[in-house]
C-alpha cells in the first residue's frame, strides 16, 4: 500500500474521512486499504487478517456509505444491515465505533444481545432501525418471537467468524444467514480460515474477493515477547510487581475462578484490578471494562472472554498468567497489545511443569520469545515493565439494592444494572450503579476502597473512600448511536490513579 493511499482516494465519503482524521485515524490500515475498493463496489468481500489488524473500520465503511448512498424508509422489526459478532464486548465495541459515523450519516443502530433484559431491543425494533450489531443467541430468540425480520437485509457482515466457529454459533449462524436475502452483500472477517468458516463462505459468499493483509500466524513486529520461568512460590509476586508499574495491563487466566482469584489478590496488595469472564452479569462485564477503559482499574484479569472481544487503547503489556493451551488462543490474547502501530510486550509466566507445553505452544504460534529464569527483584521485571511501583489501593465490592422480583434488568443494548458476584477485601456496602431500563437484581460491583480497608503486601497506603453517588439509571432509547456505557461508578478514592494516559 502506498504511504499516501487515504480514505477519500479509497472512495470513502469526505463526512466519514473528516471524522476519522478527527480521531487521528488519517492513513488506511492494509486490511482497509486492500478491501475497501471492491466492499463500496458492493461485492462479497473474504477479508483475513490478524487481531488488531483494523478489519472493524474496513467493514463500517462500506456498510455506512452503501446505506446512505441508497437511502430507503424505516420498517418495523425490519433492519437493513446485520453485523454478527461472537461476544457482547464486541459487539458494543463495533457499535462504540460506528455510532459517531452513523449519526452524520442519520443512521440508526441497536446492539443485541443476551445477559440483559430484552424489552429495550424490541422496543427499538419496532420503532425501526437500519443497523443492528448482535450476538447469535439473542438474535435468534428474538426472531423466533417475531421481534426481527432479516428479510430487508442488504448487507451481512460476519466478523470473528473464526472465533464464532470455536464457540460453537455456526449452526445458529448459519440459520440467521439463510434468513437474509441472497441477493444482499455478504462480508466475512476472520484471523483464520478453518473449515468451519470455510463452511459459511461456500455456502453464503458468491464470488467472493479474497484479501489477507497479515497472516493470523505472523506476530505483530513491534511486539516483544518473553517468557519468564518462576518458582511457584513467585508466580504472584512476580505478577503483582509488573501489574504495579505505570500503564494498562492484561492479565490472562485459563479459567473463571483463577481470573477471580487473582484479581482479589491484586486488589488486596493494592493494585486496582477488575476481572472478565462469563460468571459476571452483563452489567459487571460492561462497568469493569468502563473501570479499564477509563484508567480506574490499571489491570484486566480475563479469562479468553476478553482475547477477541475488547479493544482498549494503550494496553502495554499483556501477561498470560495460564499459558493457553493453543497456539491460536496465545496469539489472540496477545494482541490486546502492539495494536495501530504502537509498540506492546507480551511475558508468559511459566512454572517446572509447563516448560515443554510453552516450548510448543510458542513454537506453533511461529514465534520466539525470550526465556530467562526469574524472581522477585530480578532486574529484567524493571526492563519489561518501568516505572516506579505503586500500590495505591485495590478496588473492594459494593452491596446493590435488591430489586423487585421481575424488574428489567438493563437497557439491552448496554448495561443492565447488576454486577458480578465476586467479592472483595474490605467489603463495604453502598449503592451500586448501572445503565438500563430498570431496577437490577442484587449484585456486588466493583468501587473503591474505603478508608481502613485490608490490604496486603506492596508499600503503598490504602486509599480514603469518599461518598459514593450512585449514576442515575436511564431508559433504553428507540433510537440507539452508542451503547457502550456502562453507568459507572464514582471512582473517587484518594491515591487511585490513572495509567496509560
Amino acid at each position: 500500500m502506498s504511504t499516501d493511499t487515504t480514505f477519500a482516494a479509497l472512495g470513502v465519503p469526505t463526512v466519514l474521512a473528516d471524522l476519522l482524521a478527527a480521531d487521528g485515524i488519517t492513513v488506511p490500515t492494509p486490511i482497509q486499504a486492500a478491501t475497501l475498493p471492491d466492499s463500496l463496489a458492493g461485492r462479497d468481500v473474504l477479508g483475513r487478517g490478524r487481531t488488531g489488524s483494523g478489519k472493524t473500520y474496513a467493514f463500517l465503511l462500506p456498510l455506512l456509505t452503501r446505506l446512505a448512498q441508497a437511502p430507503a424508509p424505516r420498517q418495523a422489526r425490519r433492519p437493513r444491515a446485520l453485523i454478527l459478532a461472537p461476544t457482547r464486548e464486541l459487539v458494543t465495541q463495533i457499535d462504540t465505533a460506528m455510532a459517531p459515523l452513523a449519526k452524520a450519516l442519520g443512521l440508526t443502530t441497536r446492539t443485541v444481545f443476551g445477559g440483559v433484559g430484552q424489552g429495550p431491543q424490541v422496543q427499538s425494533l419496532r420503532g425501526g432501525v437500519d443497523i443492528v450489531v448482535a450476538c447469535p443467541g439473542r438474535l435468534e430468540d428474538l426472531m423466533g418471537q417475531g421481534h426481527a425480520v432479516l428479510d430487508r437485509v442488504e448487507i451481512t457482515i460476519l466478523d470473528e467468524a473464526d472465533h464464532m466457529a470455536d464457540l460453537g454459533f455456526l449452526p445458529g449462524v448459519r440459520r440467521i444467514l439463510d434468513a437474509t436475502p441472497r441477493t444482499g452483500q455478504r462480508m466475512l472477517f476472520s484471523a483464520t480460515l478453518d473449515a468451519g468458516v470455510n463452511v459459511l463462505v461456500k455456502r453464503f459468499l458468491t464470488r467472493p474477493v479474497t484479501h489477507e493483509a497479515d497472516s493470523a500466524q505472523s506476530p505483530v513486529a513491534k511486539m516483544s515477547h518473553h517468557v519468564l520461568h518462576v518458582t511457584a512460590d513467585a508466580h504472584l509476586p512476580v505478577l503483582l510487581d509488573l501489574t504495579a508499574a505505570p500503564g494498562r495491563t492484561v492479565v490472562f487466566t485459563r479459567t473463571k475462578h483463577r481470573a477471580k482469584k487473582i484479581a482479589r489478590q491484586l486488589n488486596s496488595s493494592g493494585v486496582p484490578a477488575v476481572e472478565l469472564h462469563g460468571n459476571l452479569s452483563q452489567g459487571a462485564r460492561t462497568r469493569n471494562m468502563d473501570h479499564f477503559s477509563t484508567g480506574r482499574a490499571q489491570t484486566l484479569v480475563a479469562t479468553d472472554i476478553a482475547a477477541r472481544g475488547i479493544h482498549v487503547d494503550d494496553v502495554t503489556l499483556v501477561i498470560h498468567a495460564d499459558p493457553p493451551v493453543e497456539h491460536k488462543a496465545y496469539l489472540h490474547r496477545s494482541g490486546r497489545t502492539a495494536r495501530a502501530g504502537n509498540e506492546g510486550t507480551v511475558v508468559t509466566l511459566m512454572m517446572d511443569d509447563q516448560v515443554r507445553d510453552v516450548r510448543d505452544l510458542t513454537r506453533k504460534a511461529g514465534i520466539t520469545p525470550t526465556t530467562t529464569r526469574v524472581a522477585t527483584g530480578h532486574p529484567l521485571l524493571a526492563e519489561l515493565a518501568p516505572g516506579e511501583r505503586t500500590f495505591t489501593g485495590g478496588l473492594v465490592q459494593v452491596e446493590e439494592p435488591t430489586a423487585p422480583r421481575g424488574a428489567s434488568r438493563g437497557s439491552g443494548g448496554g448495561s443492565s444494572a447488576g454486577g458480578g458476584r465476586a467479592r472483595g477485601r474490605g467489603r463495604a456496602t453502598g449503592a451500586g450503579s448501572g445503565s438500563g431500563g430498570g431496577t437490577g437484581t442484587p449484585r456486588r460491583d466493583s468501587a473503591p476502597a474505603a478508608g481502613g480497608a485490608q490490604r496486603r503486601g506492596g508499600s503503598g497506603s490504602g486509599g480514603r473512600g469518599g461518598p459514593r453517588t450512585p449514576t442515575a439509571r436511564t431508559g433504553g432509547s428507540t433510537t440507539v448511536h452508542s451503547t457502550s456505557t456502562g453507568g459507572a461508578a464514582a471512582f473517587s478514592a484518594a491515591g487511585s490513579r490513572r495509567r496509560g494516559r
